[in-house]
């Protein structure tokens, strides 16, 4: 910026965004100073420099705010855990599956857990049966990420919004 500048030569862009050409770095900053703005160097890797005649403060300011505005918008997607196991109750299950439909339709992951404990290790045919009926019930609002996968004593199945 400004005086920082140090080539010779720069490629000028006028306060107007009109492209003036090659000129010299001493009348480039001449000519912004004339106007009341700094000379700023956009593009420092061309040969030679890109320099913008600009209001710097102006400049650093809007881009500011062009940043807040996009951290605004984006949507960050927390993956939500349900913990289930095989000889689940139908009520129970009515009601982890009303908890997935809601985080499903906030935009959220979800990852269902169907842990095993004692002799349930023996039939672990009976959750994987459960997490499938999960999938299918689910396949209109979501998209397994995941496949059901055995990891030590729990099956983990990770499903997204559609």
């Amino acid at each position: 910026m400004n005086q920082n500048i140090d080539n010779r030569t720069i490629r000028l862009i006028d306060e107007t965004g009109e492209n003036v050409g090659v000129v010299a770095t001493s009348e480039a900053l001449d000519r912004a100073s004339n106007v009341g703005l700094d000379l700023v160097e956009v593009s420092p890797n061309a040969d030679p420099p890109v320099c913008k005649i600009m209001d710097f403060g102006k400049y650093k300011y809007e881009e500011q705010k062009r940043k807040s505005e996009a951290r605004k918008k984006q949507k960050i997607i927390d993956v939500k855990e349900i913990k289930m196991r095989p000889n689940i109750d139908q009520h129970d299950y009515d009601v982890k599956m009303r908890s997935i439909n809601r985080f499903l339709g906030e935009g959220d992951k979800v990852k269902v857990t169907m842990r095993f404990r004692g002799r349930e290790m023996v039939h672990q045919d009976l959750g994987l049966k459960l997490l499938q009926k999960v999938r299918d019930e689910l396949g209109e609002v979501a998209k397994v990420e995941q496949f059901p996968r055995l990891e030590g004593r729990q099956m983990t199945m990770v499903m997204a919004p559609r």
